[in-house]
């Protein structure tokens, strides 16, 4: 499989690499040039890179450095900016789990071609990414660095140093396993049918001391305008974003959202139909994600996160909330608070 050209990748990761070459001693200009990557871009954190060229940046980077492990030396420079407001939202999730969700949910900003899920098992909660076969136009050294990266925000957001309990990763064991067991531990599973970090279950859902629900509500907002505008062929997205807009307002009606996306409501349907999703559904979700968010935080009267989610009684919230979480809001709050 060949990377398509429209196939981009977040603009602030070409920077991250660019700055290590620097640090490093070594000039990224001719890397760039030859890799096809304009050097304004390459600054741009709202940049939208091709994935080809950035692969083969990557490839032109090891070649330079002599560093088989390039992709773990990025990692060490990462900062949470780097995954734009994906970043500020992990750091404000309510748990481990919560963040990982975030990184699934919103994983087109870093890119489209991985597969990217959450598993749960009976005593691991499991972030698992999956790499279609891309031929010679893949580098190993792009899946180190995400690896590397998402562990890190791992350990930033828990502000420990936090290990999975099981690391397995789709690339052939190196040469020197060193500079990865020195970053993910011993006993990683190399040629597997994905990479995976697995996080102790009971880890992943203790609460965090540094979890602002508005924080990460506003910084979602950011990430899903963000794809709005860059992803024009995800429909759901652009609807997302409009259903949060207007949710305060009572929530925008299907026909309101066709208008302002200038299609017919008919070709809105079918095109969410294409998505494997619907606008009844994208409204309940959003709904309860917001919900979920806002009842955690304990100045948001019942009243106010009524008229925040756009429903017309508190009773109607009550009912949509019990179906969402088996609770009513005044039993969530308790058992949350406990």
């Amino acid at each position: 499989m060949r990377i398509p050209e429209d196939v981009t990748s977040l603009g602030s990761i070409v920077a991250l690499i660019t700055r290590t070459l620097k640090t490093q001693g070594y000039d990224p200009a001719p890397l760039l040039s030859q890799a096809g990557i304009n050097p304004e871009d390459s600054c741009n954190a709202n940049a939208r890179i091709p994935t080809i060229r950035t692969m083969q940046l990557w490839r032109l980077s090891i070649a330079a450095t002599g560093d088989p492990a390039f992709g773990l030396t990025v990692a060490h420079h990462f900062q949470p900016a780097v995954l734009h407001g994906l970043g500020f939202a992990w750091l404000a999730s309510d748990t481990l789990r919560d963040a990982l969700g975030r990184l699934v949910k919103y994983s087109h900003l870093i890119n489209a071609l991985p597969d990217f899920r959450l598993d749960d098992t009976e005593n691991t909660v499991d972030l698992v990414v999956t790499v279609p076969d891309l031929g010679e136009d893949f580098s190993h050294a792009a899946t180190d660095a995400g690896l590397a990266i998402f562990l890190r925000m791992c350990q930033i957001t828990a502000a420990t140093s936090i290990m999975p309990v099981r690391v397995t990763m789709q690339r052939p064991e190196p040469g020197d396993k060193a500079p990865y067991e020195a970053i993910f531990g011993s006993g990683i599973e190399y040629s597997s049918d994905a990479h995976r970090l697995s996080f102790a279950a009971t880890l992943a859902n203790t609460p965090l001391p540094t979890a602002q629900p508005e924080l990460a509500r506003l910084n979602d907002q950011t990430v899903i305008d963000y794809l709005a505008r860059y992803e024009r062929n995800n429909l759901a997205m652009q609807v997302r974003a409009k259903i949060i807009e207007g949710l305060p307002d009572g929530g925008p009606s299907q026909e309101d959202i066709a208008q302002t996306l200038n299609t017919s409501l008919r070709s809105l349907q079918r095109r969410l139909r294409d998505e494997d999703t619907n606008f009844k559904n994208l409204l309940s979700e959003t709904r309860q994600q917001l919900a979920l968010q806002y009842m955690r935080d304990s100045s948001r009267s019942i009243g106010e996160i009524t008229y925040l989610l756009g429903f017309s009684e508190p009773s109607n919230f009550t009912r949509a909330f019990k179906r969402w979480t088996g609770k009513s809001p005044g039993e969530f709050r308790s058992y949350d608070q406990e």
